[in-house]
């Protein structure tokens, strides 16, 4: 029978390269996310806002259910709509009623979304490049990548409910 994590407690403790390897990990997570937070700033965006714009523009027809948009970028329903509320005040996104479905509600990408998008995604491909992707060797990143697939999977897993 699957225990959940508060049962799996151990006092087997992390080796020095477990240890090493958590840390290093837990130190570029972090600054990344600063990082590249840092350098959305003078756009007005927020890590969570260019995750918005991202999943949206790549969207049919630039709307996805505001269900799916939450479970895509893996944020509460209540935290979404907070979110979704501010980046319609900045005239990024708008609210749209489901036709289908009248409890429904879609995230819609407005022309103004789009156009910072445009404008904001070459320059965070850049960051990414700058603070990421150049400083690790192909090879390497084709080891990271498969390194980490399970993680996320074993992570979106658990956090959809197994």
């Amino acid at each position: 029978m699957e225990t959940d994590t508060a049962e799996r407690v151990t006092d087997d403790w992390l080796s020095e390269d477990e240890q090493r390897a958590w840390r290093v990990h837990l130190d570029v997570s972090r600054l990344l996310m600063y990082q590249l937070e840092r350098d959305l700033q003078p756009f007005g965006l927020t890590n969570n806002d260019y995750e918005i714009l991202v999943n949206l523009s790549e969207a049919d027809e630039h709307r996805m259910r505001m269900s799916d948009l939450a479970r895509s970028t893996l944020q509460s329903k209540s935290r979404l709509s907070h979110q979704i509320t501010r980046m319609e005040a900045a005239g990024l996104v708008r609210r749209e009623d489901c036709a289908e479905d009248r409890r429904g509600l879609y995230a819609v990408l407005t022309e103004q979304g789009w156009d910072t998008m445009r404008q904001v995604a070459p320059r965070h491909v850049a960051s990414v490049r700058a603070h990421f992707i150049d400083l690790i060797t192909p090879e390497d990143l084709t080891s990271y990548h498969q390194a980490m697939l399970p993680v996320a999977q074993h992570l979106r897993a658990e956090r959809l409910g197994g």
